[in-house]
């Protein structure tokens, strides 16, 4: 376990495309799904549809954990998920539009943004 990050695990999470988001559901069961993320001012960055499965799990339980696609050399990241503030900052929609050619203010569905703040880091 560890609470700081090397420059290769931020190369990491500024690359790579998806991560795995963990929450879970009011009635303890785990819910699992990958999402478009950015790393942003040492925070996680998504969009999620207001209606989803996990917009009710954070509601309930802010406790969540991320993990990045490679499983050969995992990095694991538990934190604490809030609906972010809007309006969303300007460098935080230019890291989307830049990383996925993704335009927030036109998005109709996944319009709901999450906030993750680390918590703990687990690297095998």
């Amino acid at each position: 376990m560890t609470t700081t990050i090397s420059a290769e695990i931020i190369s990491k999470l500024e690359s790579q495309q998806n991560i795995w988001f963990s929450s879970v559901r009011p009635d303890g069961r785990p819910h699992l799904t990958p999402v478009w993320f950015v790393w942003h001012e040492q925070k996680f960055y998504f969009g999620l549809d207001p209606a989803s499965v996990k917009n009710r799990n954070i509601r309930h339980n802010p406790r969540v954990a991320l993990a990045l696609e490679d499983g050969t050399t995992p990095i694991i990241c538990e934190g604490t998920a809030r609906l972010a503030e809007l309006p969303l900052s300007e460098s935080l929609l230019a890291a989307f539009f830049e990383k996925y050619e993704w335009n927030l203010l036109k998005e109709e569905q996944f319009n709901q943004w999450v906030e993750v703040t680390p918590v703990k880091w687990l690297k095998a």
